[in-house]
């Protein structure tokens, strides 16, 4: 019978209800673990689209929900074959601001995020995502770069523009035509 693979538990848990982004926490954890370790993160919410993420790193997740707003997530690269891990490609112009067309219609909703706490800055952009047409564009304010929120918006079909000002980040989302 083999060894379980050595658990290196990551809480972040207080950085959400404070309002902090943990996403350079977890990535520096999973960038510290040793070959064959496994990741245990307890969170306030379950993070769906860090799933993605981690998945493009290699990890597979198990997930289940401890408490009301406690959650308990054990990545581990043993939970899958390493074949099976999807392909994650950076999200158009997450990282430029820019993406390959140049001309965007004016926003035709807008979204002050800043205040919101985890996970429901983005859970507010999905909805009003959901409520617009195809090719219409939101833009989104928040406090913090939603780290989480591109590879949704990309797998959603979404295209999107990144401005990073004194005041927040400011996320303009065109809507994609895939009717989600």
């Amino acid at each position: 019978m083999p060894e379980p693979s050595p658990v290196v538990t990551l809480d972040v848990r207080d950085d959400l209800r404070m309002g902090r982004e943990p996403f350079a926490r977890i990535m520096a954890a999973v960038g510290e673990l040793a070959a064959g370790c496994s990741l245990r993160l307890l969170a306030t919410f379950e993070p769906i689209p860090l799933y993605r993420v981690m998945a493009h790193k290699g990890f597979a997740h198990v997930a289940r929900q401890i408490g009301p707003e406690d959650w308990e997530i054990l990545f581990g690269a043993d939970l899958m074959d390493q074949e099976e891990a999807p392909a994650l490609a950076p999200p158009a112009g997450a990282e430029s601001g820019q993406t390959i067309e140049t001309e965007w219609p004016e926003p035709q909703r807008h979204l002050d995020n800043r205040g919101l706490l985890p996970p429901e800055p983005m859970m507010q952009i999905l909805r009003a995502l959901e409520a617009m047409e195809p090719g219409q564009v939101l833009l989104a304010i928040n406090e913090r770069d939603p780290v989480f929120l591109y590879p949704e918006l990309e797998a959603r079909g979404h295209a999107i523009r990144v401005e990073r000002q004194p005041d927040g980040v400011y996320v303009r989302i065109r809507r994609g035509g895939d009717g989600r």
